[in-house]
């Protein structure tokens, strides 16, 4: 009893940052989130963080930390380096939607276009998915759009 108590009150936690999120902007609740260092890294390397603290609306496609963690070895570090500036701001921006898109807008094989000018695709069955990405918190507000977070990073297509 006291344990799922617990665990209900950890998640309720969890949940309840949206509800203050709407005053800081998609950089600032990511990083108050804690889950999200190495996107906050990456858009720092990729001189985004103005850009995503701007007026916006923008929907983000937040991978997490563990997504980034995921990748093969050495990947995030070499990302990272100034002479890749220009493949992780493509990476980054083909997360980024201009416009807020909430989780009610969703529709099974939605294409959408992202700030790289690929297209990702949305589906439905079995949880909702941005390009096999299962996102696992939806519609986060922010003060300047929305994050939905996603359990993968997603790769734009190449050339």
């Amino acid at each position: 009893m006291i344990r799922r108590t617990f665990l209900a009150l950890t998640a309720a936690t969890a949940f309840a940052m949206p509800a203050f999120a709407q005053d800081m902007d998609i950089v600032d609740t990511a990083v108050a989130n804690g889950s999200f260092n190495t996107l906050a890294a990456a858009l720092t390397a990729a001189g985004l963080v103005e850009t995503l603290k701007g007026e916006g609306p923008f929907t983000v496609f937040a991978p997490t930390d563990a997504a980034f963690a995921a990748l093969p070895a050495g990947t995030v570090e070499d990302l990272l380096k100034p002479e890749n500036k220009d493949k992780l701001t493509a990476i980054l921006t083909y997360h980024v939607v201009a416009g807020k898109v909430m989780s009610t807008d969703l529709t099974e094989g939605m294409k959408a276009a992202t700030v790289n000018g690929a297209e990702v695709t949305i589906t439905l069955e079995g949880g909702a998915k941005v390009n096999g990405a299962v996102i696992s918190a939806a519609d986060v507000a922010a003060s300047n759009g929305v994050i939905h977070v996603i359990d993968s990073v997603i790769l734009p297509p190449e050339g």
